[in-house]
């Protein structure tokens, strides 16, 4: 009876440890940057707290397949000219003289829906629509032609102004209560022009709040509520307004399309890495809660041959997500005119597994472990184990997201 009594006791100990840990880890997390909602918090954490670890699988898995499989549809509308499909591009994180970009540089408008899929999350679809001033028929029709329900937002691009067509859109589409965005191309362009015009009294913020000032003088007078609008380069996205964008998405979008959307961002800013980052940790929790605490302290486990395979196979994952992986230094050696050996060398994550022996790769967790209970007084300061699974995937999430910035500062110290 005794040992009945210690087991239940060990076992309700390691559910207490659990959500406690859940609750805290999730409580740090800004509202804007979770990936699951407030509700299926609230009945994680209720299932834990009654020790219903059936109940919490059930609704851990429901939340994570619906972040892998809720499609994103985001539609792309404006005129002929505007850099509509260099925008695409930008937003998939593609150049326009790559395999599978949008064509750019066509004189003639498009007259058919085009989708562009993103190279790396897979329901994540770019949607290139007719410009409206295009069609013969007005914007409320415009929209049943495109199928307006299943976008998630619409984005309307202009590199001049915006049309009378393009504003009155917008109000349809407030009234068919979706969102939309304008977004303002080229603005690099204008103020080259103007700086060339006006050299000695060039101020480019001047310029600048000239450009959206006339644009809301614009739907002022269209009598349509004044709009964000995203002054932006589709060639220079760490500047102007494209991360303010991006973040704008981020945070309208419904939350459990907020994971695989922040994994398409494009790694032009160190914030956008850490958004990346932060996701991804939050998945990976939500994956240790899933499969529930092992009782066994993970760096004792033997790595097994299949063990390494799975290593191998997890850290290619997050190279591909944050673009350090073979073919993404390809190009990236390709553009800088940099030895892709050469940026190698500055990186960690393709050099982290060439020795397999066991007992280095024993060492290298024991060593994270350590450092993964300091900072962040987690599963192991309560006493509370994932496995070894758990730990390595953070530890390569922690090596990945490092070499992406450094492939930053070593992309940019060259402009």
């Amino acid at each position: 009876m005794g040992q009945v009594f210690s087991d239940t006791s060990k076992k309700d100990d390691n559910e207490d440890s659990m959500y406690r840990s859940f609750t805290e880890y999730f409580k740090k997390i800004k509202v804007e940057n979770k990936i699951i909602s407030p509700e299926t918090i609230q009945s994680i954490e209720l299932n834990l707290k009654k020790g219903n670890m059936q109940e919490t699988n059930t609704v851990i898995m429901t939340a994570l397949k619906n972040i892998d499989s809720v499609p994103i549809n985001i539609a792309v509308t404006g005129e002929s000219g505007a850099g509509k499909s260099s925008f695409i591009n930008a937003l998939r994180g593609v150049k326009d003289d790559e395999k599978d970009a949008a064509e750019v540089g066509v004189t003639e408008t498009t007259m058919k829906i085009t989708p562009y899929k993103h190279p790396r999350i897979k329901n994540l679809d770019i949607w290139d629509l007719p410009g409206v001033g295009t069609l013969k028929f007005p914007p409320k029709d415009y929209l049943k032609e495109v199928e307006f329900q299943k976008y998630d937002f619409f984005i309307i691009v202009s590199a001049t102004r915006f049309t009378k067509h393009e504003i009155d859109l917008a109000k349809i589409i407030t009234l068919m209560k979706k969102n939309y965005y304008f977004v303002r191309t080229k603005v690099d362009s204008d103020l080259d022009n103007e700086k060339k015009c006006k050299a000695r009294t060039f101020d480019q913020e001047k310029v600048l709040q000239q450009i959206r000032s006339s644009y809301l003088d614009t739907f002022r007078n269209n009598k349509i509520d004044e709009p964000l609008i995203f002054l932006i380069s589709n060639h220079n996205l760490r500047d102007y307004d494209f991360p303010a964008l991006m973040d704008t998405l981020i945070k309208d979008l419904p939350v459990q399309k907020r994971h695989n959307f922040m994994l398409s961002l494009s790694n032009i800013t160190e914030a956008a890495i850490d958004r990346k980052y932060s996701s991804s940790k939050q998945f990976i929790w939500l994956e240790a809660f899933k499969e529930g605490a092992l009782a066994t302290i993970p760096v004792l486990n033997t790595i097994q041959g299949s063990d390494m395979e799975k290593l191998e196979a997890t850290l290619y994952h997050y190279q591909v997500l944050f673009g350090v992986d073979d073919e993404s230094l390809k190009v990236i050696a390709k553009n800088s005119q940099v030895p892709i050996e050469k940026l190698k060398e500055k990186l960690k994550s393709h050099s982290l597994l060439e020795n397999k022996e066991e007992e280095t790769l024993r060492k290298m967790l024991l060593k994270y472990l350590e450092k993964f209970a300091s900072a962040t007084g987690g599963p192991l300061a309560t006493g509370l184990y994932f496995g070894k699974t758990f730990y390595f995937h953070h530890l390569f999430l922690d090596i990945v997201t490092e070499d992406a910035k450094v492939l930053l500062r070593e992309t940019y110290s060259k402009d």
